[in-house]
């Protein structure tokens, strides 16, 4: 579930469910996808058309040339679906664009065999108990393991190498929760997840690292296998099922961690990362890999939207500084590398986890508050197992590992 937009007392969330087709039904998805590509590729060729003869052509006019397109099946597809590709298509010509402005090397948007989603816009669709009906495709199983909230603005069917999904884009209201009192400085990265001004450490537990060996033995088995035979689709399912899994379980992770921020704290003061900047700053290729998987963009996008809903506030501030900075005297330690997992002061002798006296900087960048004496505390570690099972703080305060 993710943020959306903004409308006064409401929030835009989107609800993700399982659902199950019949073979017909499956059918008739996988037929509108195909044609909704055909559609991509004929849009894509009057656009590159248009601009080798130095013609101008805006979206409005791609929208207009749906109704004459000539594509066989056109009438399997829903009229706002197609509307809905061509929105797709500029959005990533328009992308590539920015991209371009940047500097960046970039290629030719590509055509494409089946598309991914098929998207119902306001209309199209309705839901009557566990069916979901669709226009021009009929009527689908939906499983809600939670109840779907507010107002549905839209549908968008997705089919993965688990199944097929339909999320559900609803508008509902905000509820905020009753105040705390209590505000907290979090310091994201990649040996822990989380650390806090209140001496919290919630283990990063670096999912992909477990499956890496099993992931590279399916991709070298894909590598001898026939493209397009049984046995490549076979194992192509296989490492895609997996690759799945393991995301879905960073997703609960993040969920279950951000939940809980929000409910305890009324202001949360975070650094304002870029994930890109990261990545592209690093030498490591294990690490960039790690900053990656760590999911730090998906972990504000849901503490974001949850804080908003809530009522709470997220601060995002410089990040500049807050790790070589002593959170005791303010002395700048301008020789503190990446290896350096404890911060030794050379100025007043406070020795702390680097990670934890960067929480304590991240809290006084946010909340304007003076620099004020601090104690080192015992740390208390929430391993990934209680961070899924529990609601982490059921255990008794002891230092981390």
């Amino acid at each position: 579930m993710w943020r959306a937009k903004e409308k006064s007392d409401k929030i835009q969330l989107s609800f993700k469910y399982r659902i199950y087709p019949t073979r017909e039904v499956e059918e008739k998805l996988l037929r509108a996808m195909q044609v909704e590509a055909k559609a991509y590729n004929s849009l894509l060729d009057t656009i590159n058309k248009a601009r080798k003869e130095g013609k101008k052509i805006t979206p409005k006019d791609t929208q207009n040339m749906l109704k004459d397109l000539k594509i066989e099946g056109k009438e399997l597809v829903y009229s706002k679906a197609l509307q809905m590709v061509n929105n797709q298509l500029w959005y990533n010509i328009n992308a590539l664009h920015e991209q371009k402005k940047k500097r960046k090397k970039v290629g030719k948007l590509r055509y494409k065999k089946i598309m991914k989603v098929i998207n119902y816009n306001q209309s199209g669709f309705k839901v009557v108990g566990d069916k979901l009906t669709l226009s021009k495709i009929g009527e689908i199983k939906v499983l809600f393991h939670r109840p779907l909230e507010g107002e549905v603005k839209g549908v968008i069917i997705k089919k993965s190498s688990t199944g097929w999904y339909a999320i559900f884009q609803a508008e509902v209201e905000k509820k905020p929760l009753e105040k705390t009192e209590k505000v907290v400085g979090i310091d994201l990265g990649v040996e822990k997840l989380v650390t806090t001004s209140d001496g919290v450490v919630i283990e990063n537990p670096k999912v992909f690292d477990k499956v890496e060996r099993k992931t590279k033995i399916l991709q070298q088995s894909l590598s001898r296998k026939k493209k397009g035979s049984r046995n490549y689709e076979k194992v192509r399912e296989k490492l895609a099922k997996l690759h799945e899994h393991v995301k879905n379980l960073m997703s609960d992770y993040i969920h279950k961690v951000t939940s809980w921020f929000v409910e305890q704290y009324d202001e949360i003061y975070v650094e304002d990362l870029s994930v890109k900047e990261m990545v592209e700053g690093s030498e490591s290729k294990t690490l960039r890999k790690h900053i990656l998987h760590s999911n730090l963009s998906k972990f504000m996008s849901y503490l974001s939207y949850k804080a908003e809903r809530a009522g709470r506030r997220v601060v995002k501030v410089d990040p500049r500084n807050t790790s070589k900075t002593c959170a005791k005297c303010g002395y700048v330690k301008k020789d503190l590398t990446l290896a350096d997992r404890v911060f030794v002061c050379p100025k007043c002798g406070w020795t702390v986890d680097r990670d934890y006296n960067a929480s304590l900087n991240i809290l006084r960048a946010g909340s304007g508050l003076p620099l004020e004496p601090v104690d080192r505390k015992p740390l208390l570690y929430i391993p990934f197992s209680e961070g899924v099972y529990s609601k982490f703080l059921g255990r008794s305060r002891k230092s981390s590992s």
